[in-house]
């Protein structure tokens, strides 16, 4: 069986960070998503989700550092069933994301010099196909944790200088040259 969640949304409250006594960081909040469509009698309709999810070790600290109520992120994970008995006495449960990978999605001003970075928590394992094998190989690759920027952020540190959205160059193609 599968469990993959992406979830695009914001979150519905600033992140709550904690250590357990091992010294692991946990991060637990929740996000918010939405869908919008229209019904059969053609009225606006929206349904609003809200999930709880917990993120553990750095990528914790990292999410608590450079978030807050109101974020918009990007979480990839598995969804999990925590079960608890109450202090009633009664057997409670929820379904919550654990968080393996993260993107900030708000821009460098909104979020605090984090816009377009991305943390992924576990190991990436790639999939390739080797012939000589005669099928597929998976190779895993360990390497230390560490934020990933995006190529914007890439090609800012490259040219030495700061990127500007008004200084786009302007590309001339005659409508002959375009394939659609």
């Amino acid at each position: 069986m599968y469990n993959k969640v992406i979830m695009i949304g914001n979150l519905t409250r600033d992140i709550e960070l904690k250590y357990l006594p091992s010294g692991a960081a946990v991060a637990k909040s929740a996000i918010a998503t939405s869908y919008k469509y229209k019904s059969g009698d053609g009225q606006q309709k929206e349904e609003v989700c809200f999930l709880d999810f917990n993120v553990f070790g750095k990528a914790a600290e990292i999410l608590n550092q450079y978030t807050r109520k109101g974020s918009k992120v990007m979480l990839e994970g598995r969804l999990v069933l925590e079960q608890w008995t109450a202090n009633d006495g009664t057997n409670r449960n929820r379904h919550t994301l654990r968080v393996d990978e993260f993107k900030f999605l708000d821009s460098k001003a909104d979020s605090m010099g984090s816009g377009g970075n991305e943390y992924n928590q576990q190991p990436q394992q790639q999939m390739g196909y080797n012939q000589n094998n005669g099928g597929y190989q998976q190779q895993n690759n360990y390497q230390q944790q560490q934020p990933a920027q995006n190529n914007m952020n890439n090609m800012q540190s490259n040219q030495g200088g700061t990127y500007n959205p008004n200084n786009v160059p302007t590309i001339d193609i005659d409508e002959d040259e375009i394939p659609f």
